[in-house]
C-alpha cells in the first residue's frame, strides 16, 4: 500500500528552497529556476498560495499562485506553476494539489482561478478541461517569448488561458470524479466539425467551419515531436494557433477535452 501525500502551505525558508529545487529539476533549468526562493518567500509572507506535497518527508510536488485583479472584475488567483516529480509514488497528485488550491481559494472567497498552459500538450488539456472542469476563452500568442528550458527550448510560448470557476457545477462534478468526458463520435453525428485533426502521416489537417460545435485535435506527444522533428512541431504550433485563434475571435469557447487529444469548442 502506497503512502499518502501530505499537502500543506509552505512558509519556512528551507521548505521554499526545496520547492525551488523541485521546480528546477522538473523544468531542467539549473541556471535560471522557474521561480526562486526569494520570490517564493515574499509570496508566502504576503498571503499568496505556496504549497507542497510530501511523501515520507520527501517533497514530491508543488503548486504556486498569487492573487490578482483586473479592472471591473473580482479577485482571482493566478495559478502560476504546478510540478510533480516523475517518480512520484502517489498517482493523481497534480489533481490533489489543484483541489487543495481550490479549497484554499473558496475558504477566502476567491471564486476563480486562472493559469496558462501550452495548448499542444494533450495530457494538460485533458487534465485542465476535463479532470478539473475548467474552460478556456483566450489564446495568447508567444506569451512568454522564446522558451529556454530543457523541455521547450527554441519554441514560441503560445498559451491557452484557462479559467476555473471554482464553485461551478462542472468543478464540483470534476472534484467528485463524476464529470463525463465528451463523446467525439456523438458530437460529429450531431453536426460538430473537425477544424484541426491528426492526418495519417501525423501531420496537421486544417479546415474551416462555422458549425455550432467545433472539435480540434492535437498530436499525441508534442514534447517528443519537438526533439525528433522540430519543423513538424512548428507546423503544429502554427496550425493550432490559427484554428483556436480563429475560433475564439468568432465567439467560441473551449468547453471540454478528451483523452485522445480533442478540444471541444462551442459558441
Amino acid at each position: 500500500m502506497s503512502e499518502a501525500a501530505v499537502i500543506s502551505e509552505l512558509r519556512e525558508l528551507e521548505d521554499l528552497r526545496d520547492l525551488e529545487s523541485l521546480f528546477t529539476g522538473i523544468w531542467e533549468r539549473s541556471e535560471e529556476p522557474p521561480v526562486n526562493t526569494d520570490i517564493l518567500r515574499a509570496m508566502a509572507h504576503s498571503g499568496n498560495y505556496v504549497a507542497g506535497a510530501h511523501v515520507g518527508g520527501r517533497l514530491v510536488g508543488g503548486l504556486v499562485g498569487w492573487l490578482g485583479v483586473r479592472p471591473a472584475q473580482d479577485l482571482h488567483l493566478h495559478s502560476h506553476i504546478l510540478g510533480v516529480v516523475p517518480d512520484s509514488p502517489v498517482r493523481g497528485l497534480g489533481f490533489e494539489l489543484k483541489q487543495h488550491q481550490r479549497r484554499w481559494c473558496l475558504d477566502r472567497g476567491v471564486k476563480v482561478a486562472e493559469w496558462t498552459t501550452d495548448p499542444l500538450v494533450r495530457r494538460n488539456a485533458y487534465f485542465n478541461l476535463h479532470k478539473l472542469g475548467a474552460e478556456a476563452r483566450e489564446y495568447l500568442v508567444n506569451f512568454y517569448g522564446a522558451m529556454s528550458d530543457g523541455l521547450n527550448a527554441g519554441e514560441e510560448s503560445d498559451r491557452l488561458l484557462i479559467s476555473w470557476q471554482l464553485d461551478s457545477a462542472l468543478a464540483e462534478a470534476a472534484a467528485a470524479g463524476s464529470a463525463s468526458e465528451p463523446d467525439v463520435k456523438e458530437l460529429v453525428a450531431g453536426g460538430a466539425v473537425a477544424v484541426l485533426s491528426v492526418g495519417s502521416a501525423g501531420d496537421a489537417v486544417v479546415r474551416s467551419s462555422s458549425a455550432r460545435v467545433l472539435i480540434c485535435q492535437v498530436p499525441e506527444d508534442i514534447v517528443t515531436l519537438r526533439r525528433s522533428d522540430p519543423a513538424a512541431a512548428r507546423s503544429w504550433r502554427v496550425a493550432l494557433r490559427q484554428a483556436l485563434g480563429d475560433a475564439f475571435d468568432a465567439g467560441y469557447r473551449v468547453s471540454g477535452a478528451t483523452r485522445a487529444g480533442w478540444y471541444v469548442l462551442e459558441r
